[in-house]
């Protein structure tokens, strides 16, 4: 067997895996008997993840949080790489449907706050690597239904590819942030933070050197109460973007 071989097998497991409930029972398959489902050790990489990150997913840890031998789990599941494209689709699978009745700045809306939601929601997420995603019904599924609430906008196919491809990188960058504040903040609240910080930086930062941050700067930690407000700049930036993506449609 070759190398190319070895990659068409494993994919082809990796594929069976993720359809399995599409695709019929394969027959007179041999192996060891199975105590568990393949559903089972999905829900238990994602407790894992949750609990502990994207990097204390391991065929070990979830083993043991199913109370089972390391071993027995590549019953299921061939590599952790693979268990992380089926928590990757389960997670994509419980994506709500957009109402199609909305108007078309509420649908667009609507996709960008999906994707920010389920990565504040799966922080673990962020540190999957988004190129190359093995496509399962849970993304298939979803990326149709991102498509069905841009359908009859007057977008040709290209352009609402681009929509969904532009409203979710920036809703994806900026949850990046919100997750970071919030770990940030669980090691140190931002008032404390600048106690300790905002005497030194005056200290240290040369007076009037930088008028034009020293004024916005007052200015939006007087509102913020923080380095940055990922929540309200994804409402001013998604609604600039938003009304962008729309112009050219006369619907903004």
């Amino acid at each position: 067997m070759t190398a190319d071989d070895g990659q068409v097998a494993q994919s082809e497991k990796l594929l069976r895996l993720l359809w399995r409930h599409d695709l019929p029972p394969r027959t007179g398959a041999r192996g060891p008997k199975q105590h568990l489902s393949v559903d089972e050790v999905v829900a238990a990489g994602l407790a894992v993840a949750a609990r502990d990150g994207y990097h204390g997913v391991s065929i070990r840890s979830v083993a043991a949080e199913l109370g089972v031998r390391p071993m027995s789990l590549y019953t299921y599941v061939p590599s952790r790489d693979a268990l992380i494209v089926l928590m990757v689709d389960a997670v994509a699978a419980a994506d709500e449907p957009i109402d199609p009745a909305l108007p078309l700045p509420e649908r667009m809306r609507a996709i960008a706050a999906g994707i920010r939601a389920e990565l504040l929601a799966h922080p673990w997420l962020l540190e999957v690597p988004p190129w190359r995603q093995v496509l399962g019904p849970g993304r298939m599924g979803r990326y149709e239904r991102q498509l069905a609430a841009l359908e009859g906008a007057g977008l040709s196919d290209l352009e609402m590819d681009r929509t969904i491809a532009v409203l979710s990188e920036f809703a994806a960058g900026n949850a990046r942030t919100a997750v970071a504040r919030r770990r940030a903040i669980a090691e140190m609240p931002d008032a404390r933070w600048w106690e300790l910080f905002g005497p030194l930086l005056g200290r240290v930062v040369p007076a009037g050197r930088f008028p034009l941050a020293d004024r916005v700067g007052a200015a939006v930690g007087e509102i913020y109460q923080a380095p940055a407000d990922p929540d309200g700049d994804f409402e001013y930036g998604l609604r600039s973007l938003v009304a962008g993506l729309t112009a050219g449609l006369g619907r903004g």
